[in-house]
């Protein structure tokens, strides 16, 4: 073996802690930018190869009803490839031995025609047949079945045109228009199920024989998606057609694209950051650490190894050093990667969740670890082998030192001479000491960033389950009612107050701009669902104008009043003009408000209520949702409770997970960081330490001289680390906001304190080990001279 090989074992044998620790830093960076990036990555590439395989439609429409005859004219349309037509009920659901209220929608299917448009992909048992006596055949969706634990032979009920039906599962499948399962955009595989029946049992249990409810297109290349919907909206419209929609709207679609939207930026800025810290970190550590072996460099040098060959020397072990946490940081990245994409399985159903580690985000994570080992490799070796051998084996000259501040103000008294070397060697350094606190306030600044999620979720919930929904029970009916129907409900056992809404959904139009969504008409003074802005204050619904989200208020370019188009897309059809008469920044949606009874007043059909929220008794819900089941004018019932703990266990559960991934590989940079800071101050200052015990200083002041320096690091790093923190949490926040969904920005001081804690028990580890090493020093050893 060659003398240099033997000596880089021997040097990374002695700093086996540190290039441990090094490599860690490395590796908790890749890892956490391989498991982020490829998690988004699956998921895009899953959806785009599934609705390529599965044809999904590019606009949809729903209406109340058209004859079948009309299927030609539609086939017509221009821009239009293909163009199916089916029907669509929402029901009531019933499993057996469960309580929970389920929401079921049967969709219409012909078994023996193939489909052009939105494919089923059949997963486990068969397809139904055309015929069928006693229970109707039906297909349900994975998500639902796996969480009910439903299989091919079990049988449900549902409430079907008010006759309660048997349905008989016989298959399960997936359609793209359902990878994401939910009422009111949150996932809700327990309580929302798809149910694939024959097209003629459905269309005979509602009387739509020869009708449909529901279309389906798909585009030519290089069609216009505008100039479709506006034809599709001539011809549906005399049939009570809702304004059509393209993909953005598609509720499945939707979802997903705001999932996927929002792993673009977790993960592609927040590793990318830790990516960058890490390689930051590793410039600065490795170029001091190298510089602490100037006179090894030296003596190498003067025994005739050239400036090439010293250079390879010293990047082989760096490079050794990286390769570990490279490796490290690829295999874990994977396993995360994989671990993160089945998380997804529990939101969004592919019938293959597509797993890849691409090859350019390896090539990325490589990359810059290894320009930045390289750089603090060459950087450090070059300020050596420029000087002769002779000057490189002395200790560098001294520099031009003047008398510090507290020196010149005469302030040095208040000051002891350990507390007054520490200052000094710190200002008589100024850069050194600037990248070692920016290093510990960027290692805290990412496990704050890391951490405020769980933060920010908490709030999310509190606002939308304490503050806005404060009722037990939401219940959806089946069509606009009479308002009396709220003096029954509130008659029902254990309901203790009740509270009616009716929404309408609308076209709003301002110049050039348009929505298609619902006005909510609310209670004068709403108690049981309100309306609440990210501040917690409440707002009631105007009696004489719209109240709109801001962010709507935003899409339509719309202010404090002006008016808007209103283009009432149900019942008569009314075009109505109203003001706008406020803004409110709510959490989820964009939404448009107004007092219910001037909702009904402009639209002139008396007194209606198509929902209402019910407060029940505590213990009493279960009772009350098994006596909604059974009501026929009830469409769909949700229990809060239930709402509340699917989302805390889907949505919630693996955002705290990512979370805490990623806070984990925060916390490993952050030991990294000071650790490595306070072993390279000790090889740095070794002989001045040795030469205090000489001249008699103890071990636990000469610990204290170096010791004070990183605690007096430690703290000017933790404010600029908070602030730093808070500028990465911000900046990832407002990537990831969507029209749909604002993400409340929240960092307690919980979280600023379990990163400062993080970062002063990293210290105090360090603090530990490096006391051991100076109680170590071999002081005879440290202070021989090289002449």
């Amino acid at each position: 073996m060659k003398t240099l090989n033997k000596k880089l074992l021997r040097g990374i044998t002695l700093m086996w802690s540190q290039a441990l620790t090094i490599a860690l830093v490395v590796a908790s960076a890749v890892a956490g930018f391989i498991t982020s990036f490829s998690a988004y990555d699956a998921l895009s590439w899953s959806r785009d190869l599934y609705y390529a395989d599965s044809r999904f439609a590019d606009v949809f429409a729903t209406l109340k009803r058209a004859p079948l005859t009309l299927e030609r004219q539609l086939q017509e349309i221009v821009g239009a490839a293909h163009v199916e037509t089916s029907q669509a009920q929402v029901v009531p659901v019933n499993i057996p031995n469960v309580v929970d209220p389920i929401v079921g929608l049967l969709l219409g299917m012909d078994p023996l025609l193939p489909q052009r448009l939105n494919k089923v992909n059949l997963r486990l048992g068969r397809m139904i047949a055309t015929r069928h006596t006693g229970a109707m055949e039906a297909l349900v969706s994975e998500g639902f079945a796996v969480a009910r634990k439903l299989a091919p032979g079990d049988r449900v009920n549902a409430l079907i045109n008010g006759k309660r039906e048997e349905l008989l599962i016989v298959g399960i499948a997936l359609s793209p228009e359902y990878i994401f399962a939910g009422l009111g955009g949150s996932p809700d595989q327990r309580g929302f199920g798809v149910f694939w029946v024959d097209k003629r049992a459905l269309a005979s249990a509602y009387n739509m024989e020869g009708a449909f409810n529901q279309v389906a297109v798909r585009l030519s290349p290089g069609a216009s998606e505008g100039a479709v919907i506006d034809q599709l909206d001539r011809l549906l419209k005399r049939y009570g057609g809702n304004t059509a929609h393209g993909r953005d709207l598609q509720m499945s679609h939707a979802m997903l694209s705001s999932e996927i939207t929002q792993q673009r930026v977790m993960g592609t800025v927040l590793p990318t950051i830790f990516l960058g810290v890490a390689a930051f970190l590793l410039n600065v550590v490795l170029g001091r650490q190298i510089a602490t072996q100037r006179g090894q460099i030296a003596a190498l040098k003067a025994l005739g190894y050239d400036n090439l060959a010293i250079g390879w020397h010293y990047l082989k072990l760096v490079l050794i050093i990286v390769a570990l946490g490279l490796a490290l940081g690829l295999a874990l990245g994977t396993v995360m990667g994989r671990f993160f994409v089945g998380m997804y399985e529990e939101s969004f159903r592919f019938p293959d969740m597509h797993f890849r580690l691409r090859p350019d985000l390896v090539l990325v994570a490589v990359g810059v670890a290894l320009t930045a080992a390289v750089l603090a490799t060459v950087n450090a070796i070059y300020a050596v082998v420029i000087l002769a051998p002779a000057e490189a084996m002395r200790a560098p000259s001294p520099g031009i030192f003047k008398p510090m501040l507290i020196e010149r103000w005469g302030w040095q008294k208040w000051f002891s001479p350990a507390l007054r070397m520490v200052l000094r060697t710190m200002t008589r350094r100024p850069l050194r000491t600037s990248l070692t606190v920016f290093g510990i306030a960027m290692s805290m600044a990412i496990v704050v960033t890391g951490s405020f999620m769980r933060d920010s979720v908490a709030v999310l919930m509190e606002t939308q389950f304490r503050q806005v929904l404060r009722g037990d029970v939401v219940v959806a009916l089946l069509e606009a009612t009479p308002a009396n129907v709220l003096y029954a409900a509130g008659k029902l056992p254990h309901v203790t107050a009740v509270e009616g809404a009716r929404s309408v959904s609308v076209r709003l139009v301002h110049d050039n701009h348009n929505w298609h969504g619902i006005i909510m008409g609310k209670a004068p003074q709403p108690e049981l669902q309100r309306i609440v802005n990210l501040e917690r204050q409440f707002f009631t619904a105007p009696q004489d104008g719209l109240l709109l989200t801001d962010r709507l208020a935003t899409k339509l370019h719309l202010h404090v009043g002006d008016r808007v188009r209103v283009e009432v897309q149900e019942g008569e059809r009314a075009v109505l003009e109203l003001p706008v008469t406020g803004k409110v920044q709510e959490m989820l949606g964009m939404n448009a408000y107004i007092e219910r009874a001037s909702l009904n007043n402009l639209l002139r059909e008396g007194d209606l209520v198509n929902s209402f929220t019910l407060a029940v008794e505590p213990g009493f819900e279960p009772e009350l949702l098994q006596r909604l089941q059974g009501l026929s004018r009830v469409g769909v019932v949700i229990s809060k409770s239930t709402m509340a703990k699917n989302i805390e266990d889907v949505t919630v559960g693996n955002l705290l997970m990512v979370s805490s991934v990623l806070t984990a590989f925060a916390i490993v940079i952050a030991v990294g960081v000071v650790y490595n800071n306070a072993r390279i101050a000790l090889a740095e200052r070794a002989w001045e330490l040795a030469s205090l015990r000489v001249l008699g200083f103890t071990r636990t002041e000469v610990s204290a001289i170096l010791l004070g320096e990183l605690a007096i690091e430690i703290t000017l790093a933790m404010p600029l680390g908070m602030l730093l923190g808070y500028l990465l949490a911000a900046g990832i926040v407002s990537g990831i906001q969507t029209d749909d969904f604002y993400f409340p920005f929240v960092i307690t001081p919980a979280t600023y304190a379990f990163a400062a804690i993080c970062v002063v028990l990293a210290g105090i580890v360090s603090a530990f080990i490096v006391r051991q090493r100076v109680d170590g020093l071999d002081m005879v050893s440290v202070l021989k001279t090289r002449e």
